[in-house]
Protein backbone atom coordinates (compact mmCIF):
# COMPACT_ATOMS: atom_id res chain seq x y z
CA UNK A 1 0.00 0.00 0.00
CA UNK A 2 1.21 3.40 -0.68
CA UNK A 3 0.87 5.97 1.66
CA UNK A 4 0.82 10.27 1.44
CA UNK A 5 4.39 11.44 2.38
CA UNK A 6 3.48 13.20 5.27
CA UNK A 7 2.36 9.88 6.78
CA UNK A 8 4.38 9.56 10.43
CA UNK A 9 6.44 6.53 10.78
CA UNK A 10 8.71 5.87 14.14
CA UNK A 11 11.53 4.36 12.66
CA UNK A 12 13.85 4.48 15.37
CA UNK A 13 13.38 3.46 19.59
CA UNK A 14 16.03 2.90 22.25
CA UNK A 15 15.77 2.14 26.08
CA UNK A 16 19.04 2.53 28.38
CA UNK A 17 19.17 1.69 32.12
CA UNK A 18 21.55 2.01 35.15
CA UNK A 19 21.38 -0.14 38.31
CA UNK A 20 23.08 1.32 40.88
CA UNK A 21 24.72 -2.49 42.25
CA UNK A 22 25.88 -2.48 38.54
CA UNK A 23 30.19 -2.61 38.22
CA UNK A 24 29.93 -0.03 35.99
CA UNK A 25 27.32 2.53 37.87
CA UNK A 26 28.40 6.22 37.00
CA UNK A 27 25.15 8.40 38.94
CA UNK A 28 24.14 9.74 35.74
CA UNK A 29 22.05 12.29 35.68
CA UNK A 30 18.25 12.60 34.17
CA UNK A 31 20.10 14.53 30.86
CA UNK A 32 23.10 11.50 30.58
CA UNK A 33 19.80 8.87 30.39
CA UNK A 34 18.21 10.43 28.31
CA UNK A 35 21.01 11.09 26.08
CA UNK A 36 22.17 7.11 26.07
CA UNK A 37 18.47 6.04 25.30
CA UNK A 38 18.61 8.67 22.24
CA UNK A 39 22.10 7.49 20.85
CA UNK A 40 20.45 4.01 21.27
CA UNK A 41 17.08 5.72 19.35
CA UNK A 42 19.57 6.99 16.64
CA UNK A 43 20.91 3.80 16.07
CA UNK A 44 17.96 1.64 15.65
CA UNK A 45 16.94 3.88 12.33
CA UNK A 46 19.83 1.32 10.84
CA UNK A 47 20.98 4.62 9.06
CA UNK A 48 23.82 6.90 9.52
CA UNK A 49 23.31 8.33 13.35
CA UNK A 50 24.32 11.81 12.13
CA UNK A 51 22.75 12.31 9.54
CA UNK A 52 19.87 11.18 11.82
CA UNK A 53 20.49 13.84 14.58
CA UNK A 54 21.07 16.50 12.23
CA UNK A 55 17.55 16.32 10.63
CA UNK A 56 15.63 16.36 14.15
CA UNK A 57 13.64 19.66 13.45
CA UNK A 58 11.72 19.12 16.77
CA UNK A 59 12.58 17.80 20.30
CA UNK A 60 10.04 16.87 23.33
CA UNK A 61 11.48 16.15 26.23
CA UNK A 62 9.17 14.41 29.08
CA UNK A 63 9.25 15.88 32.43
CA UNK A 64 11.40 14.28 34.98
CA UNK A 65 10.08 14.19 38.60
CA UNK A 66 12.28 16.37 40.01
CA UNK A 67 11.45 19.10 37.55
CA UNK A 68 7.76 18.07 38.15
CA UNK A 69 6.69 20.10 40.63
CA UNK A 70 6.93 24.00 42.28
CA UNK A 71 10.11 22.83 44.12
CA UNK A 72 13.40 23.30 43.14
CA UNK A 73 15.39 19.91 42.35
CA UNK A 74 17.49 18.62 45.04
CA UNK A 75 21.11 18.26 43.01
CA UNK A 76 20.24 21.05 40.45
CA UNK A 77 18.80 20.25 36.87
CA UNK A 78 18.90 21.37 32.85
CA UNK A 79 17.48 24.88 32.52
CA UNK A 80 16.48 23.21 29.26
CA UNK A 81 16.13 19.59 29.49
CA UNK A 82 15.32 18.53 25.88
CA UNK A 83 18.19 20.66 24.24
CA UNK A 84 20.83 19.32 26.91
CA UNK A 85 20.05 16.18 24.82
CA UNK A 86 19.88 17.47 21.81
CA UNK A 87 23.97 19.20 22.35
CA UNK A 88 25.08 15.70 23.57
CA UNK A 89 24.28 14.08 20.20
CA UNK A 90 24.65 16.71 17.27
CA UNK A 91 20.86 17.77 16.77
CA UNK A 92 20.14 21.55 16.69
CA UNK A 93 16.45 21.50 16.36
CA UNK A 94 14.34 24.57 15.17
CA UNK A 95 11.81 23.65 18.33
CA UNK A 96 12.34 22.24 21.71
CA UNK A 97 9.34 21.26 24.11
CA UNK A 98 8.73 20.46 27.39
CA UNK A 99 6.09 18.16 28.35
CA UNK A 100 3.74 18.50 31.58
CA UNK A 101 3.22 16.31 34.08
CA UNK A 102 1.57 12.80 32.93
CA UNK A 103 1.67 9.50 32.20
CA UNK A 104 -0.22 9.58 29.17
CA UNK A 105 2.77 11.72 28.14
CA UNK A 106 4.81 9.38 25.33
CA UNK A 107 1.29 8.15 23.53
CA UNK A 108 -0.27 11.85 23.64
CA UNK A 109 2.87 13.55 22.24
CA UNK A 110 2.94 10.79 19.45
CA UNK A 111 -0.38 12.12 17.97
CA UNK A 112 0.44 15.51 18.11
CA UNK A 113 3.65 15.74 16.97
CA UNK A 114 2.48 13.12 14.59
CA UNK A 115 -0.42 15.74 13.52
CA UNK A 116 2.25 18.33 13.45
CA UNK A 117 3.90 15.43 10.92
CA UNK A 118 1.20 15.23 8.56
CA UNK A 119 0.25 18.96 8.68
CA UNK A 120 3.74 19.74 7.64
CA UNK A 121 4.88 21.93 10.54
CA UNK A 122 7.83 19.33 11.49
CA UNK A 123 9.64 16.18 9.78
CA UNK A 124 11.75 14.49 12.29
CA UNK A 125 10.99 14.34 15.88
CA UNK A 126 12.76 12.99 18.36
CA UNK A 127 10.90 12.33 21.92
CA UNK A 128 12.99 11.35 25.28
CA UNK A 129 11.94 11.12 28.89
CA UNK A 130 14.17 9.89 31.65
CA UNK A 131 14.27 9.42 35.18
CA UNK A 132 17.07 9.35 37.58
CA UNK A 133 15.15 8.55 41.04
CA UNK A 134 17.45 5.93 42.01
CA UNK A 135 20.68 7.78 42.00
CA UNK A 136 19.17 10.72 43.67
CA UNK A 137 18.20 8.80 46.42
CA UNK A 138 22.00 7.34 46.58
CA UNK A 139 23.42 10.64 46.50
CA UNK A 140 20.83 11.78 49.38
CA UNK A 141 22.39 9.22 51.75
CA UNK A 142 26.23 10.19 51.34
CA UNK A 143 28.25 13.66 52.15
CA UNK A 144 29.50 14.05 48.67
CA UNK A 145 26.58 15.59 46.05
CA UNK A 146 26.61 15.90 42.25
CA UNK A 147 25.38 19.04 40.77
CA UNK A 148 23.38 18.13 38.07
CA UNK A 149 22.86 21.97 36.87
CA UNK A 150 23.47 22.81 33.28
CA UNK A 151 22.62 26.37 31.53
CA UNK A 152 21.62 25.63 27.80
CA UNK A 153 20.89 28.28 25.58
CA UNK A 154 18.34 28.70 22.87
CA UNK A 155 14.69 28.36 22.66
CA UNK A 156 12.16 25.59 24.84
CA UNK A 157 8.69 25.93 24.88
CA UNK A 158 8.03 25.22 29.01
CA UNK A 159 4.68 23.89 28.88
CA UNK A 160 4.87 24.26 32.80
CA UNK A 161 4.67 20.77 35.53
CA UNK A 162 0.67 21.69 35.50
CA UNK A 163 0.84 19.33 38.80
CA UNK A 164 -2.36 21.76 39.87
CA UNK A 165 -4.38 20.69 36.97
CA UNK A 166 -4.59 17.48 39.24
CA UNK A 167 -4.05 18.11 42.97
CA UNK A 168 -5.71 21.42 44.84
CA UNK A 169 -5.13 22.56 48.09
CA UNK A 170 -8.22 21.11 49.65
CA UNK A 171 -7.05 17.47 48.40
CA UNK A 172 -3.54 18.19 49.50
CA UNK A 173 -4.74 19.46 53.15
CA UNK A 174 -6.56 15.81 53.02
CA UNK A 175 -3.75 13.71 52.47
CA UNK A 176 -4.00 12.91 48.47
CA UNK A 177 -0.28 14.29 48.13
CA UNK A 178 1.14 10.94 46.48
CA UNK A 179 -0.09 8.99 43.59
CA UNK A 180 -0.35 5.56 46.54
CA UNK A 181 -3.16 7.45 48.65
CA UNK A 182 -4.96 8.99 45.65
CA UNK A 183 -5.42 5.72 43.57
CA UNK A 184 -5.76 3.96 46.80
CA UNK A 185 -9.59 6.02 46.77
CA UNK A 186 -10.52 4.51 43.53
CA UNK A 187 -9.21 0.88 43.79
CA UNK A 188 -11.31 0.51 47.54
CA UNK A 189 -14.22 2.47 46.05
CA UNK A 190 -14.20 -0.33 43.24
CA UNK A 191 -13.62 -3.38 45.62
CA UNK A 192 -17.06 -1.41 46.90
CA UNK A 193 -18.85 -1.67 43.71
CA UNK A 194 -17.63 -5.78 43.68
CA UNK A 195 -18.83 -6.19 46.88
CA UNK A 196 -15.41 -7.81 48.15
CA UNK A 197 -13.73 -8.17 51.23
CA UNK A 198 -10.24 -6.75 51.67
CA UNK A 199 -8.36 -10.04 51.94
CA UNK A 200 -10.39 -11.05 47.95
CA UNK A 201 -9.53 -8.01 46.36
CA UNK A 202 -5.90 -8.34 47.84
CA UNK A 203 -5.78 -11.90 45.88
CA UNK A 204 -7.33 -10.21 42.54
CA UNK A 205 -4.80 -7.24 42.39
CA UNK A 206 -1.69 -9.77 43.21
CA UNK A 207 -3.35 -12.02 40.71
CA UNK A 208 -3.29 -9.52 38.05
CA UNK A 209 0.05 -8.35 38.42
CA UNK A 210 2.32 -11.54 39.25
CA UNK A 211 2.46 -12.46 35.43
CA UNK A 212 3.78 -8.74 34.86
CA UNK A 213 6.63 -9.63 36.83
CA UNK A 214 7.63 -12.59 34.95
CA UNK A 215 8.09 -10.27 31.80
CA UNK A 216 9.87 -8.02 33.59
CA UNK A 217 12.24 -10.38 35.07
CA UNK A 218 13.20 -11.39 31.49
CA UNK A 219 13.69 -7.50 30.52
CA UNK A 220 17.70 -6.30 30.36
CA UNK A 221 15.98 -2.90 31.01
CA UNK A 222 14.02 -3.87 34.01
CA UNK A 223 14.67 -1.98 37.49
CA UNK A 224 14.04 -4.59 39.11
CA UNK A 225 14.37 -8.04 37.53
CA UNK A 226 12.72 -10.70 39.50
CA UNK A 227 9.53 -13.22 39.43
CA UNK A 228 7.15 -12.61 41.97
CA UNK A 229 4.53 -14.88 43.09
CA UNK A 230 1.11 -14.36 43.85
CA UNK A 231 1.47 -15.42 47.27
CA UNK A 232 4.60 -13.20 47.23
CA UNK A 233 2.88 -9.88 46.52
CA UNK A 234 -0.54 -10.37 48.43
CA UNK A 235 1.35 -11.08 51.74
CA UNK A 236 2.36 -7.95 53.88
CA UNK A 237 5.86 -8.44 55.07
CA UNK A 238 8.93 -6.35 56.35
CA UNK A 239 10.04 -6.23 52.74
CA UNK A 240 6.72 -6.38 51.11
CA UNK A 241 5.29 -3.53 53.87
CA UNK A 242 1.84 -1.41 53.60
CA UNK A 243 2.56 1.90 51.62
CA UNK A 244 -1.48 3.28 51.62
CA UNK A 245 -4.30 1.23 51.67
CA UNK A 246 -5.04 -1.05 49.90
CA UNK A 247 -1.22 -1.10 48.75
CA UNK A 248 1.35 -3.57 49.72
CA UNK A 249 4.90 -2.49 48.04
CA UNK A 250 4.96 -4.99 45.59
CA UNK A 251 1.77 -3.32 44.08
CA UNK A 252 3.13 0.41 43.74
CA UNK A 253 4.92 2.06 41.04
CA UNK A 254 8.78 1.48 41.21
CA UNK A 255 9.53 5.25 41.12
CA UNK A 256 13.58 4.29 42.36
CA UNK A 257 14.82 3.62 38.75
CA UNK A 258 17.68 5.18 36.16
CA UNK A 259 15.94 4.51 33.18
CA UNK A 260 15.56 6.28 29.80
CA UNK A 261 13.85 6.25 26.67
CA UNK A 262 13.64 7.63 23.25
CA UNK A 263 11.38 7.47 19.94
CA UNK A 264 12.57 8.89 16.38
CA UNK A 265 9.02 9.94 14.45
CA UNK A 266 9.61 11.04 10.71
CA UNK A 267 6.84 11.50 7.88
CA UNK A 268 7.54 8.79 5.25
CA UNK A 269 9.60 11.37 2.82
CA UNK A 270 11.90 11.97 5.52
CA UNK A 271 12.42 8.43 5.68
CA UNK A 272 12.87 7.86 2.06
CA UNK A 273 15.49 10.65 1.82
CA UNK A 274 17.55 9.04 4.91
CA UNK A 275 17.60 6.10 3.85
CA UNK A 276 15.59 4.17 6.76
CA UNK A 277 14.91 0.87 5.69
CA UNK A 278 11.05 0.09 5.64
CA UNK A 279 11.08 -3.20 7.58
CA UNK A 280 12.01 -0.38 10.10
CA UNK A 281 8.65 1.56 10.05
CA UNK A 282 5.73 1.30 12.59
CA UNK A 283 2.63 2.99 11.67
CA UNK A 284 -0.19 4.88 14.09
CA UNK A 285 -3.32 2.43 13.17
CA UNK A 286 -5.32 4.09 15.88
CA UNK A 287 -4.83 6.69 18.91
CA UNK A 288 -7.46 8.34 21.20
CA UNK A 289 -6.32 10.94 23.78
CA UNK A 290 -9.14 11.28 26.88
CA UNK A 291 -9.37 13.86 29.64
CA UNK A 292 -11.58 12.72 32.89
CA UNK A 293 -13.71 15.02 35.39
CA UNK A 294 -12.27 16.44 38.44
CA UNK A 295 -11.88 14.13 41.30
CA UNK A 296 -14.16 14.86 43.82
CA UNK A 297 -16.93 16.00 40.40
CA UNK A 298 -16.98 12.36 39.39
CA UNK A 299 -20.33 10.32 39.81
CA UNK A 300 -18.81 7.27 39.88
CA UNK A 301 -15.40 6.56 41.07
CA UNK A 302 -14.95 2.76 40.65
CA UNK A 303 -14.21 3.47 37.27
CA UNK A 304 -12.72 5.82 34.17
CA UNK A 305 -15.01 6.63 31.45
CA UNK A 306 -12.04 8.55 30.27
CA UNK A 307 -9.90 5.05 29.89
CA UNK A 308 -12.79 2.88 28.59
CA UNK A 309 -13.43 5.79 26.07
CA UNK A 310 -10.20 5.81 25.06
CA UNK A 311 -9.95 2.10 24.12
CA UNK A 312 -12.90 1.84 22.39
CA UNK A 313 -12.42 4.96 20.11
CA UNK A 314 -8.49 3.77 19.23
CA UNK A 315 -9.66 0.38 18.41
CA UNK A 316 -12.92 1.76 16.20
CA UNK A 317 -10.03 4.51 14.48
CA UNK A 318 -7.75 1.54 13.89
CA UNK A 319 -10.89 -0.73 12.77
CA UNK A 320 -10.18 -3.64 14.72
CA UNK A 321 -11.10 -5.19 17.22
CA UNK A 322 -9.68 -6.58 21.10
CA UNK A 323 -9.05 -10.02 19.36
CA UNK A 324 -7.11 -8.33 16.49
CA UNK A 325 -4.49 -7.30 19.34
CA UNK A 326 -1.27 -9.02 19.27
CA UNK A 327 0.15 -7.63 22.32
CA UNK A 328 -0.98 -5.28 25.02
CA UNK A 329 0.97 -3.15 27.29
CA UNK A 330 -1.74 -1.17 29.63
CA UNK A 331 -0.36 1.24 32.23
CA UNK A 332 -0.15 -0.14 35.75
CA UNK A 333 1.31 1.91 38.15
CA UNK A 334 -1.72 0.49 40.80
CA UNK A 335 -3.96 -2.33 39.68
CA UNK A 336 -6.91 -0.01 38.98
CA UNK A 337 -5.96 1.52 35.80
CA UNK A 338 -5.21 -2.02 34.45
CA UNK A 339 -8.77 -3.44 35.79
CA UNK A 340 -10.72 -0.48 33.83
CA UNK A 341 -9.28 -1.59 30.81
CA UNK A 342 -9.45 -4.99 31.07
CA UNK A 343 -13.32 -4.53 32.17
CA UNK A 344 -14.00 -1.79 28.93
CA UNK A 345 -12.42 -4.70 26.43
CA UNK A 346 -13.03 -7.62 28.04
CA UNK A 347 -9.68 -8.86 29.07
CA UNK A 348 -8.81 -11.27 31.48
CA UNK A 349 -5.60 -10.92 33.68
CA UNK A 350 -4.34 -14.47 32.53
CA UNK A 351 -5.05 -13.53 28.85
CA UNK A 352 -2.35 -15.41 27.06
CA UNK A 353 -1.21 -12.65 24.83
CA UNK A 354 -0.05 -10.43 28.71
CA UNK A 355 -1.49 -7.21 29.75
CA UNK A 356 2.36 -5.56 29.62
CA UNK A 357 5.79 -6.27 27.38
CA UNK A 358 7.73 -4.18 29.46
CA UNK A 359 7.02 -5.99 32.81
CA UNK A 360 4.90 -3.27 34.30
CA UNK A 361 5.54 -0.22 36.58
CA UNK A 362 6.10 -1.96 39.78
CA UNK A 363 8.84 -4.14 38.66
CA UNK A 364 10.11 -3.40 35.01
CA UNK A 365 10.10 0.58 36.72
CA UNK A 366 7.88 3.23 36.46
CA UNK A 367 9.96 6.15 35.35
CA UNK A 368 7.89 8.73 36.67
CA UNK A 369 5.65 11.00 32.98
CA UNK A 370 8.19 8.89 31.04
CA UNK A 371 7.04 5.15 31.12
CA UNK A 372 4.68 4.85 28.06
CA UNK A 373 7.60 5.74 26.06
CA UNK A 374 9.35 2.60 26.87
CA UNK A 375 6.23 0.95 26.45
CA UNK A 376 6.13 1.72 22.96
CA UNK A 377 9.65 1.53 22.15
CA UNK A 378 9.11 -2.17 23.03
CA UNK A 379 5.85 -2.36 21.08
CA UNK A 380 7.70 -1.20 17.79
CA UNK A 381 10.22 -3.59 18.60
CA UNK A 382 7.91 -6.29 18.67
CA UNK A 383 5.78 -5.43 15.99
CA UNK A 384 8.39 -5.16 13.67
CA UNK A 385 9.32 -9.12 14.84
CA UNK A 386 5.66 -10.00 14.23
CA UNK A 387 5.03 -8.24 11.08
CA UNK A 388 1.65 -7.26 10.58
CA UNK A 389 0.29 -7.55 13.82
CA UNK A 390 -1.05 -4.18 16.22
CA UNK A 391 0.99 -3.71 19.45
CA UNK A 392 -1.70 -1.46 21.69
CA UNK A 393 -0.09 0.71 24.24
CA UNK A 394 -2.61 2.24 26.90
CA UNK A 395 -1.13 5.51 29.01
CA UNK A 396 -2.48 7.00 31.89
CA UNK A 397 -2.32 10.52 34.06
CA UNK A 398 -2.85 12.01 36.96
CA UNK A 399 -5.34 10.32 39.23
CA UNK A 400 -7.06 8.35 36.13
CA UNK A 401 -7.48 12.25 34.94
CA UNK A 402 -6.16 11.92 31.44
CA UNK A 403 -5.87 8.25 28.95
CA UNK A 404 -4.39 8.00 25.66
CA UNK A 405 -4.12 5.08 23.67
CA UNK A 406 -1.97 3.53 20.50
CA UNK A 407 -2.11 0.77 18.42
CA UNK A 408 1.02 0.30 16.08
CA UNK A 409 1.56 -1.88 13.29
CA UNK A 410 4.28 -2.69 10.20
CA UNK A 411 1.17 -2.59 8.30
CA UNK A 412 1.08 0.62 6.22
CA UNK A 413 -1.86 2.55 6.87
CA UNK A 414 -2.73 6.31 6.25
CA UNK A 415 -3.08 9.03 8.94
CA UNK A 416 -6.16 8.48 10.73
CA UNK A 417 -7.87 11.11 12.93
CA UNK A 418 -10.01 10.33 15.89
CA UNK A 419 -13.11 11.68 17.66
CA UNK A 420 -10.83 12.37 20.76
CA UNK A 421 -12.61 16.21 20.93
CA UNK A 422 -16.14 15.31 20.47
CA UNK A 423 -15.93 12.45 23.14
CA UNK A 424 -14.18 14.70 25.81
CA UNK A 425 -16.86 16.94 25.69
CA UNK A 426 -19.40 14.19 26.33
CA UNK A 427 -17.45 12.68 29.19
CA UNK A 428 -17.15 16.61 30.31
CA UNK A 429 -21.24 16.63 30.37
CA UNK A 430 -21.69 13.52 32.19
CA UNK A 431 -23.30 14.36 35.91
CA UNK A 432 -21.35 15.68 38.56
CA UNK A 433 -21.69 15.54 42.42
CA UNK A 434 -22.08 18.35 44.79
CA UNK A 435 -18.57 18.70 47.06
CA UNK A 436 -18.65 20.64 50.36
CA UNK A 437 -15.47 21.39 51.59
CA UNK A 438 -15.93 22.74 54.96
CA UNK A 439 -17.87 20.06 56.08
CA UNK A 440 -19.92 19.32 59.89
CA UNK A 441 -22.26 16.50 61.00
CA UNK A 442 -23.11 13.28 60.53
CA UNK A 443 -21.79 11.26 57.18
CA UNK A 444 -20.80 7.50 55.71
CA UNK A 445 -17.90 6.80 53.92
CA UNK A 446 -18.18 6.47 50.70
CA UNK A 447 -14.20 5.33 50.00
CA UNK A 448 -10.65 5.86 51.55
CA UNK A 449 -7.21 4.65 52.22
CA UNK A 450 -4.60 4.99 55.05
CA UNK A 451 -1.28 6.16 55.16
CA UNK A 452 1.16 4.07 56.59
CA UNK A 453 3.78 6.80 55.37
CA UNK A 454 3.43 9.28 57.75
CA UNK A 455 4.88 9.49 61.12
CA UNK A 456 1.17 9.10 62.60
CA UNK A 457 -1.04 6.44 60.64
CA UNK A 458 -3.42 8.21 59.33
CA UNK A 459 -7.34 7.71 57.32
CA UNK A 460 -7.78 10.00 54.54
CA UNK A 461 -12.00 9.52 53.54
CA UNK A 462 -13.92 10.85 50.40
CA UNK A 463 -17.56 10.79 52.21
CA UNK A 464 -21.14 11.88 51.81
CA UNK A 465 -23.05 14.26 54.14
CA UNK A 466 -26.35 12.80 55.39
CA UNK A 467 -28.04 15.88 55.39
CA UNK A 468 -27.62 15.88 51.07
CA UNK A 469 -25.25 13.88 50.13
CA UNK A 470 -22.72 16.15 48.88
CA UNK A 471 -19.10 14.91 48.74
CA UNK A 472 -16.30 16.31 51.05
CA UNK A 473 -12.78 14.90 52.29
CA UNK A 474 -11.44 14.29 55.64
CA UNK A 475 -8.56 13.03 57.64
CA UNK A 476 -8.28 11.25 60.24
CA UNK A 477 -6.41 9.97 63.24
CA UNK A 478 -9.16 8.86 65.41
CA UNK A 479 -8.16 4.86 67.43
CA UNK A 480 -10.96 3.33 66.44
CA UNK A 481 -11.88 4.56 63.16
CA UNK A 482 -8.18 4.29 61.99
CA UNK A 483 -8.70 0.81 63.57
CA UNK A 484 -11.43 -0.21 61.55
CA UNK A 485 -9.92 1.48 58.60
CA UNK A 486 -6.51 -0.97 58.73
CA UNK A 487 -7.77 -4.14 60.20
CA UNK A 488 -11.66 -4.30 59.35
CA UNK A 489 -13.57 -2.83 56.21
CA UNK A 490 -15.15 0.80 56.92
CA UNK A 491 -17.15 1.16 53.46
CA UNK A 492 -19.98 2.60 54.17
CA UNK A 493 -19.24 3.26 58.13
CA UNK A 494 -21.21 5.75 59.61
CA UNK A 495 -19.15 8.72 61.24
CA UNK A 496 -19.11 12.15 62.36
CA UNK A 497 -17.10 14.76 60.26
CA UNK A 498 -15.98 18.22 61.84
CA UNK A 499 -14.26 21.03 60.61
CA UNK A 500 -11.08 22.34 61.42
CA UNK A 501 -8.55 25.34 60.93
CA UNK A 502 -6.55 22.43 59.52
CA UNK A 503 -9.13 21.03 57.11
CA UNK A 504 -12.50 18.02 57.90
CA UNK A 505 -11.73 15.41 60.79
CA UNK A 506 -13.97 12.68 60.95
CA UNK A 507 -14.59 10.07 64.41
CA UNK A 508 -17.10 7.09 64.14
CA UNK A 509 -20.47 7.46 64.63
Amino acid sequence: MRVDARTPVIVGVGQFTENIDDPAYRGMSAVELATEAAKAALADTGVDADAVAKAVDVAVGLRPFDISSPFPPKFGASDNYPRSIMRRIGADPARAVLEPVGGQGPQKLVVEFGTEIVDGNADVVMIVGSEAGSTLRYFAKRGEKPDFTEHVDGQLEDRGHQIFNYISEYTAKHGLTGAPSQYGLLENARRARLGLSVADYRQKMAELFAPMSKIAAKNPFSASPVERSVEEIATVTDENRMICDPYPRLLVARDQVNQGAAAVLMSVEAARRLGVPEDKWVFLHGHADMVEQQLLERANLDTSHAATHAAREALRVAGLRVDDIATFDLYSCFPFPVFVICEALGLDGDDPRGLTVTGGLPYFGGPGNSYSLHAIAETVVQMRDQPGKFGFVGANGGIASKYSVGIYSTTPVQWRESRSAELNTEIDALPKVSVTEVADGPATIETYSVRYDWPVRTGIIIGRLDADGSRFMALTKDEDLVGLMTDGDPLGAHIVVTWTEKGNRARLA
